[in-house]
């Protein structure tokens, strides 16, 4: 497999996974239509070689440009029946035919990529990360959870490429100009991964097997690339995981950053 991080922050999330017999699946479609097909197309992935669009859930920095991908280029999309009643506005743009449903914690393919949704916590209707499987390699995408359970932990071991969050700095957030509400929402366990709470997950999951890492997510007002590395990096050598047990790399807001080998 091969996959590129197109987008990934607040702003809009969108990747693609990519198997070597041609399958192309988009994560999340959380830009115009436009802005993801001039991606795909720097990326030299034509838009038109898109077999599925999946979606983590209904929020609209995950689904903006879902129903006019959909439309445009017939493409189906799949998501947990949760999302789709929410997601009302991408259902009228789109062919019935299009409307796919899984079911969260059950696996399915996507021709010969394996699929597997599974629960999160966030505060939607019912939020999931993905694991792909192909000739017997794993790569799995989780953003957009308020805190990490046992089960998840035990779905990402394994992974050879993760995608996760490392959303915020606590203390920028409570220093930032947000309501008091937000500030509750974005630290809730139902909001979004801290830069230590990542680096403390990262601890574990080496220890499981992960080692190629990409710290995704990032909050443009609460967060910089260089504060999530170095925090995530610093806790990693605490645990004396160095950086070739442990590569990191950072998923870019507004652009790709690169296509990975799984």
């Amino acid at each position: 497999m091969f996959f590129v991080p197109l987008f990934s922050g607040s702003s809009g999330n969108c990747s693609v996974v990519c198997s070597d017999n041609g399958t192309r699946v988009l994560v999340d479609a959380g830009l115009s239509a436009t802005a993801i097909k001039c991606a795909l197309d720097k990326c030299q992935i034509s838009a038109e070689s898109i077999s599925a669009i999946l979606i983590t859930h209904e929020h609209s920095d995950h689904i903006k440009g879902a129903g006019i991908l959909s439309k445009q280029l017939n493409i189906p999309i799949y998501a947990n029946a949760a999302a789709w009643d929410k997601m009302t506005a991408v259902r009228d743009k789109i062919r019935d035919c299009n409307i796919r449903v899984f079911e969260t914690n059950k696996d399915f393919f996507i021709s010969e990529i394996g699929v597997y949704p599974f629960s999160i916590p966030h505060d939607t209707a019912d939020p999931v990360g993905f694991s792909f499987f192909a000739d017997g390699k794993k790569l799995s995408i989780a953003t957009d959870m308020g805190h990490v359970t046992r089960e998840i932990e035990e779905v990402l071991a394994g992974s050879d490429l993760l995608l996760i969050e490392s959303n915020h700095d606590v203390d920028m957030v409570h220093n930032s100009r947000y309501p008091d509400f937000l500030r509750r929402r974005i630290l809730g366990n139902n909001g979004h991964l801290s830069n230590v709470t990542c680096g403390n997950l990262l601890v574990k999951l080496n220890a499981m097997g992960v080692n190629r890492v990409i710290l995704g997510h990032l909050s443009q007002e609460n967060n910089t690339e260089e504060l999530a590395l170095q925090t995530v990096a610093s806790i990693l050598r605490k645990a004396e995981i160095t950086e070739r047990q442990m590569q990191l790399r950072i998923a870019h807001r507004d652009r790709a950053c690169g296509m990975f080998e799984v």
